[in-house]
């Protein structure tokens, strides 16, 4: 019989260091090594307050050893479910969730512990400190105050009990949202009504139909179908804007707009519920509101702030929208449409007046973006910029599946920085949509030697179909140059203390600079031509083709940032004025937005609020206007490079090598404002963005 030891010694969740075995771990793991961990911890925890000394190494180095553990036993299961969910992943998941979660209030609320930080911040090991050591202690004293510690009694509980609720709520959304998308589709068995198809949506579709079918039925094929549509990313867009059949047009939008707000899957109370809950937190802990509270650890000093520049970039956008829907309603009325033009109309006609516009359609520039040669074009435009040498490492670390794949990054003179997993296609029986950068491994002191970090980076990009490599449309190259772009945060880290290594630390709204940063460079010629390769013929993409797509870029801009405002100031609206308990509904305040940020009034029935996830299930609770306040700073950023001449090697390179060793060096261990300054020599203006998408006066 095996013993409970024999059991733990071999779980792969509690190895002491290293890449976790993702080939080995099985959801029967994870309740075993979670309780196991939390034990240990539990005792070390009660030693570190018994123990507590006011300086760096009797109180911050046993807190960071503390929490080492979680990075081995925890990280991967929250991992696994967002990328090869299961039924078992998440019952072993949410077993568990409620001892992490109780663990970590445990230690946010430790008086010991606090007024240790205390003694070392009134005390004079302050000034024997460095800044980014004061930086940290400064962010543990705020953390602790947001985690309760300040609270007592029959507070304090409540306090705790709204945590652990808001953890359950936050992936019981996550969870609806899979479910929900997962369960819609729609079979096209016409040959009429796939006429006008991409070639790869047919072949997506065909695929897709396949992988669903019962055994005993004939297989479909791209050419003869049957087809079905499902509500996943790569999917549904290139549908709705190549779909003939109006009718299904409308079907499937309507299926998107209203995913996760009806039946067992309905999100409609969980949002009311989280945002009453996030509200009595704020209180508790002497916040107006929620947005007040989410702000105390955000570069944005006050709503009024955010607000101020969203509405700057609102009213620099609204003529360019109305403009952009009076394009679409002529287009769609000169080529026939009766009707009046409606939510589902609109992917289709924005892309028939681009393909007019512009001479060009999605579907022609797929060949030239097979992910081995995108892959390659972006790893040489980081050497130039950044001097660092990226290299393939698969079958050097285990995956989770097998399309997943592992690179190393060194600098040129071959010293090792970091390395990174890429699962790069849309799998949505058990991925959930988006696209992600998390930490897998965070750059730290580790028994002496420097752990060195290691990123997940996930996207959801059209998968291979047969013997063809995946052809990726120009959205999905920017989506994975934005997301290597968090990679390079994680992974060029210099600094040695996890709670302020790579994109810890770092004030949310700053964490979108340097992925936002590397968009850019898909509108820079030799990068873009560099990277391109035609799958059949290896001719590079032509010239006037890339002419086509900057002349593209800013194709119908200011509807675009109005859409960005308008889930940003719904976000903010929602955790400042909206009152959960009162008679407004959660849609009346999206519809309130709506009226100043929408050219198109909103559907009675929209509820794309119940598959918000961001701000639901994700990080962006009043702060998905992130976004925009770091896509300022990007743009200013990279306009550092077009003033040093982006034909200019030596100076892109000595520009890349002074963003490397302050914004992706730098980390969290100062205030972004100071790194950015540091950077640019000044502070950040809208100027860039606004030029970037035409949308100056």
């Amino acid at each position: 019989m095996t013993s409970n030891t024999d059991t733990l010694e071999n779980n792969p969740l509690l190895q002491h260091a290293g890449l976790p075995q993702f080939n080995a771990i099985q959801p029967e793991h994870v309740v075993p090594a979670v309780k196991h961990c939390i034990a240990e911890a539990e005792k070390q925890l009660a030693d570190i307050e018994q123990n507590a000394t006011p300086t760096w190494d009797g109180i911050m180095q046993p807190l960071e050893e503390l929490d080492q553990p979680f990075e081995q036993a925890w990280g991967p299961v929250g991992h696994l479910l967002s990328v090869q969910n299961s039924p078992e992943i998440r019952e072993a998941h949410e077993t568990v969730l409620q001892d992490v979660v109780n663990f970590g209030l445990r230690v946010g609320q430790s008086q010991p512990i606090y007024k240790a930080l205390k003694a070392i911040k009134d005390g004079d090991v302050w000034e024997t400190l460095s800044e980014t050591q004061q930086r940290i202690v400064d962010d543990k004293l705020l953390n602790a105050e947001l985690a309760g510690v300040g609270l007592e009694g029959e507070a304090l509980e409540r306090f705790n009990q709204i945590a652990r609720d808001l953890s359950k709520l936050s992936t019981d959304f996550s969870n609806h949202v899979l479910d929900a998308t997962k369960a819609w589709s729609l079979t096209v068995t016409a040959a009429a009504d796939v006429e006008g198809w991409p070639e790869s949506l047919k072949q997506l579709t065909a695929q897709s139909y396949n992988q669903a079918k019962d055994e005993d039925e004939p297989a479909a094929t791209p050419e003869a179908g049957p087809w079905r549509v499902t509500l996943d990313g790569p999917v549904v867009q290139p549908f709705l804007q190549h779909s003939r059949n109006r009718g299904q047009r409308e079907q499937v939008f309507r299926a998107y707009l209203t995913r996760a707000s009806s039946g067992e899957w309905d999100n409609t109370d969980i949002i009311t519920r989280t945002l009453q809950l996030r509200q009595q937190k704020a209180a508790l802990l002497g916040y107006q509101n929620f947005a007040q509270l989410s702000l105390a650890k955000k570069m944005a000093p006050s709503v009024e702030a955010v607000l101020t520049l969203s509405e700057e970039l609102r009213a620099a956008s609204y003529d360019n929208a109305q403009q952009d829907l009076e394009d679409l309603k002529e287009l769609a009325a000169a080529s026939g449409q009766t009707e009046e033009l409606l939510h589902w109309d609109v992917a289709f006609w924005a892309e028939r007046l681009r393909e007019q516009k512009f001479d060009y359609t999605d579907e022609e520039l797929r060949p030239y973006f097979a992910l081995p040669n995108v892959l390659e074009g972006m790893f040489g435009l980081v050497r130039r910029l950044f001097g660092i040498v990226v290299t393939a490492a698969d079958g050097e670390a285990p995956v989770w599946q097998k399309d997943v794949r592992y690179f190393k990054i060194a600098d040129e003179d071959g010293t090792p920085l970091a390395a990174f997993y890429l699962d790069p296609y849309s799998r949505p029986e058990n991925k959930r949509g988006g696209a992600w950068m998390d930490d897998c491994l965070s750059r730290r002191m580790l028994d002496g030697e420097v752990q060195l970090p290691v990123a997940h980076l996930v996207c959801n990009s059209t998968p291979p179909v047969g013997d063809k490599p995946s052809l990726m449309t120009f959205r999905e190259v920017e989506t994975l140059f934005h997301e290597f772009g968090h990679g390079l945060q994680h992974m060029l880290t210099t600094v040695n203390e996890a709670d302020a290594s790579g994109i810890n630390g770092v004030e949310w709204d700053a964490v979108e600079l340097p992925s936002q940063f590397m968009e850019n460079w898909c509108y820079h010629k030799p990068t873009l031509i560099g990277m391109t390769s035609h799958v059949e013929t290896g001719e590079p993409l032509p010239e006037e083709l890339f002419e086509k797509i900057c002349a593209a870029r800013n194709f119908r801009a200011g509807s675009m940032m109005l859409r960005q405002l308008s889930f940003g100031i719904t976000d903010l609206e929602l955790h400042s004025n909206f009152d959960p308990d009162g008679t407004e509904t959660i849609f009346d305040v999206q519809r309130r937005v709506a009226e100043t940020t929408s050219v198109l009034p909103l559907l009675p029935e929209d509820r794309f609020l119940c598959a918000f996830s961001h701000i639901f299930a994700g990080g962006y609770a009043a702060g998905y206007y992130s976004y925009k306040w770091a896509e300022v700073l990007s743009a200013d950023a990279f306009s550092a490079f077009e003033d040093a001449g982006l034909e200019d090697e030596a100076a892109v390179a000595e520009t890349g090598r002074r963003f490397r060793n302050t914004i992706l060096s730098q980390g969290g261990s100062r205030h972004p404002m100071e790194v950015f300054e540091d950077f640019r020599g000044r502070q950040p203006s809208t100027e860039a963005l606004l030029r970037h998408n035409g949308l100056l006066g």
